[in-house]
């Protein structure tokens, strides 16, 4: 076997289009990917087959038209646009004595560079791990077999069996530390349902400006960059919105085409918080050519984690690369809020969009206009506590007209409070 460099800076890219595959994947996304992980491509090799050559991937013309890039550009590393098998990746590196990665690599190596968190280092290292159980070698040739001491000499264990059974053993020991980490989001999700706080989760395709929205609607400092998969763990910060109160807002990791599955089961404990949202705000690219293929994408990956069945806000983003286009909000034949096109970078339409929040979680907001005695100080008291009175009005009778509005889980615990019951309530129509 030939000597692996330690780093490869300067790749050359390869992607072919197979006419019997319907799906086929974008070489401009390929480089924007290469790029984000900090690797200079310095050649694409494109070509067609009909299909993938079970030993090598591609023909023996493109495999020499590959190895001439190679030596042409002084590149250390080739990837490919496509996924793979173990055979396959090692026949190609035998082949053009060069490192070789495929798309899942590629991913995993920019998802080990951005992760900062101990959840988010331990979630890429068991992806890293999973996926190199299948792409274990003889890297040491010139051992043969381990030999113990005297009264243990035998076969032993050869050293790729030495490799498999620390990869299982440390790919066991990630799935208990992150299986302790899924039960510590668990209790802080209990948490939120016990105070009824409901969960905002931003989703959407790989830099499609959900960092930057989210920085916008929190003022936090998240990183954001205009590259694929510029943040990687997850956030919560707390947001409060008129008449629906706190609410939790998510950041999430972006998806991309093609996600690769250990990396989505790597990241379930993450993805968990969407998939118990009140309501996910779809982050789109308005400006992206591709951007009905990014939406269903997002969406095949929302169904494969179980999230498909919770309301949805699509957001628009960037529309300040549109020429001549308006901030607005786009309704159903019900008149709910389906879409908002909007800028996170300029800040234009942010308030359309805290509007359609409130109003897609604005269910059980309850409008009243409640009469008031002398005796009712207290109820008036935390009504105002609470931010919820619109207006009011005294009368010579000495009540009290106070309108309200506020969440139906606040108005019972305020009169709770209050020691009042419901059925007690004098309540008016409230005046238009």
């Amino acid at each position: 076997m030939f000597e692996r460099p330690d780093v490869g800076e300067r790749a050359v890219l390869v992607h072919i289009d197979f006419t019997a595959h319907e799906e086929t994947e974008d070489p401009e996304e390929f480089r924007e990917l290469v790029t984000s992980a900090g690797v200079e491509p310095v050649a694409l090799v494109t070509g067609s087959r009909k299909q993938p050559s079970p030993r090598l991937f591609v023909g023996e013309g493109k495999l020499e038209e590959i190895r001439e890039a190679i030596q042409c550009h002084d590149a250390d590393v080739v990837l490919f646009n496509h996924a793979l098998s173990p055979s396959q990746e090692r026949n190609i590196e035998r082949e053009l004595k060069c490192r070789v990665l495929d798309r899942t690599g590629v991913i995993l190596d920019i998802f080990a560079q951005r992760a900062r968190t101990h959840e988010g280092k331990l979630q890429v290292e068991l992806a890293q791990l999973e996926h190199m159980s299948t792409r274990l070698v003889r890297g040491w040739t010139h051992l043969e077999r381990q030999k113990g001491g005297i009264g243990l000499r035998g076969p032993g264990e050869t050293q790729l069996e030495t490799d498999r059974r620390l990869l299982r053993e440390r790919i066991k020991s990630i799935h208990k530390r992150l299986e302790k980490v899924r039960r510590q989001r668990h209790q802080g999700r209990r948490a939120r349902h016990r105070a009824d706080i409901p969960t905002v989760s931003l989703v959407g395709y790989t830099n499609a400006g959900k960092s930057t929205l989210f920085n916008r609607l929190t003022a936090a400092s998240v990183y954001a960059a205009d590259q694929l998969f510029a943040t990687l763990d997850p956030t919560l910060r707390r947001l409060e919105l008129p008449d629906i109160g706190p609410v939790v807002l998510a950041d999430t990791v972006g998806f991309i085409r093609h996600l690769p599955h250990k990396l989505v089961e790597a990241f379930r404990a993450t993805l968990e918080e969407t998939t118990e949202a009140s309501l996910l705000l779809h982050v789109v690219d308005s400006h992206d050519g591709r951007r009905d293929d990014n939406i269903e994408q997002v969406e095949n990956v929302l169904a494969e984690i179980g999230a498909d069945e919770i309301p949805v806000l699509q957001v628009f983003n960037k529309i300040d690369l549109l020429e001549e286009f308006q901030p607005r909000i786009e309704r159903n034949e019900e008149g709910v809020p389906v879409r908002v096109w909007l800028s996170a970078v300029t800040g234009r339409g942010l308030e359309l969009l805290f509007d359609a929040i409130v109003e897609r979680l604005a269910d059980d907001v309850v409008h009243h206009v409640v009469v008031l005695g002398p005796a009712d100080g207290k109820l008036r008291a935390l009504l105002h506590a609470a931010g919820s009175v619109l207006r009011e009005e005294h009368r010579e009778t000495g009540e009290t007209l106070v309108e309200v509005r506020l969440q139906n889980r606040d108005w019972c615990q305020l009169l709770r409070r209050a020691g009042v019951s419901e059925q007690a309530v004098r309540l008016q129509d409230p005046v238009s």
